[in-house]
């Protein structure tokens, strides 16, 4: 057991809430800090992207008695059906069977998340702008606005998980040997919305991620227990077809007319959402250190904000509260060894899954509609299901295990340049599950 520490966490999203659970349950005193409104008291929609819950947000969740609550507010998902113009829907299955990552509303979640640390003991204190943090002595400098007066408040420990524009990070970025950089895709989303039937059932299959890939943009669209699906846009800025390109009604029409026929039905206020809700933007941050002495650390999106293609933000920011809680069991009271390596231990994971993320969209937008793509995680299923110990599939070892997110892409790596060479063998397509390519890719994983 720790010896009591009073602790602010900066943010009350998914990851500052249960941080929050985790400190208390470790004696701590938590405030959580949130410049915005109390999600629980505002209609929180246009501008999500539907989260999925995978191993490891299950284990920071298992950990702590909280799995089975959130297992009521979701949809297990367990393939993707791939929407194709002229063709008939192609599913595409996860893992193996029974493995299944899980769809959230963030909204419903993030509520969900607050009401638990609330029971757990956190106060919340919401709509509490922080414009400075003095990170020698852990105290938050608090006032309506920036050069008004401002309100000193103590701490022994500080943690922002303030997102990708944190200003725990703004602050700790004025020191000297700070590393920062963040890059924004050229691509950006906007919510749209598939209501539920008139009796309450999903209009499409509830448990697939749905995925109209089109190369440069593509829609998809996950579940909610109310029925609905929430639909995610993502288009370039600019270009022929982009965001700036379709700015009326008739172009807006015309556009899904061609590219997203199948849905004329089911997306009844296509018109509405889209001039409605916002463009956001997607943006990959890095930065190093996350933390300052014993005093001051980063977690979540406010040191590794990521794009949203494997659907590891969150998952990623609850292995976090893994990695540091066991720091926080393995260390006790030595608060600079538990940021040292907390710190150490997950940037290197936090940079990977950032690149596989960006890869992912590649797959998603591009090659889901592939047959030579297709045929290969076909091969790939058929031989690991073989060679179980020789062989997981990068989609299950970075979804449906907890290794290191850095193996994963290690190992990413080798696995698609052996696959590489294998649909190089002569009418792939005819012998894809013979002796002859088991014992191909059996021979290049010797080497």
């Amino acid at each position: 057991m720790q010896t009591p520490q009073k602790i602010a966490v900066i943010g009350s999203g998914l990851v500052g809430s249960l941080l929050a659970i985790y400190l208390k349950r470790a004696g701590h005193t938590v405030h959580v800090y949130d410049r915005s409104q109390d999600v629980r008291k505002i209609n929180f929609s246009g501008r999500s992207i539907n989260l999925v819950m995978s191993n490891r947000g299950w284990k920071a969740l298992e950990d702590i008695g909280l799995d089975d609550e959130i297992r009521k507010i979701g949809i297990p998902v367990d393939k993707r059906a791939i929407h194709i113009p002229n063709q008939d829907l192609n599913y595409q299955h996860y893992g193996k069977d029974g493995e299944a990552i899980f769809s959230l509303s963030r909204g419903i979640l993030n509520k969900r998340m607050i009401d638990l640390a609330e029971e757990a003991g956190a106060e919340f204190f919401f709509e509490q702008k922080i414009w400075d943090i003095t990170l020698t002595d852990a105290t938050l400098h608090i006032g309506e606005t920036e050069r008004g007066e401002w309100q000193e408040v103590k701490y022994d420990k500080v943690i922002g998980a303030d997102g990708a524009f944190s200003r725990v990070r703004h602050r700790m970025q004025r020191q000297s040997m700070f590393n920062y950089s963040q890059e924004f895709l050229q691509l950006g989303y906007k919510e749209l919305h598939i209501p539920a039937n008139e009796d309450g059932t999903h209009k499409l299959d509830k448990n697939s991620l749905h995925i109209w890939p089109r190369g440069e943009f593509m829609l998809m669209a996950l579940a909610n227990i109310d029925g609905s699906f929430t639909c995610t846009l993502f288009l370039p800025h600019k270009g022929k077809n982009s965001f700036e390109s379709i700015n009326d009604t008739k172009t807006l029409e015309s556009f899904f007319a061609k590219n997203f026929p199948d849905t004329k039905e089911v997306i009844p206020d296509l018109i509405e959402d889209y001039f409605k809700n916002p463009t956001s933007f997607l943006v990959t941050m890095k930065c190093y250190p996350w933390t300052f002495e014993d005093k001051i650390a980063l977690i979540g999106d406010a040191c590794h904000a990521i794009v949203p293609f494997y659907g590891h933000g969150m998952n990623a920011g609850f292995e976090d509260i893994t990695v540091l809680n066991e720091m926080m069991t393995k260390y006790g009271d030595d608060w600079k060894m538990i940021f040292s390596e907390y710190e150490k231990s997950r940037k290197p994971n936090a940079d990977a899954i950032a690149e596989l993320s960006y890869r992912n969209f590649m797959e998603m937008s591009f090659k889901t509609a592939d047959e030579k793509f297709l045929l290969q995680k076909k091969i790939e299923k058929w031989f690991s299901q073989k060679h179980p110990n020789q062989w997981l599939p990068l989609y299950s070892r970075v979804t449906f295990s907890l290794r290191p997110y850095s193996e994963a892409l290690a190992l990413g790596n080798q696995q698609n340049a052996i696959m590489e060479e294998v649909m190089q063998i002569p009418k792939i397509e005819e012998k894809w599950n013979s002796e002859e390519v088991e014992d191909k890719i059996l021979e290049l994983l010797k080497k």
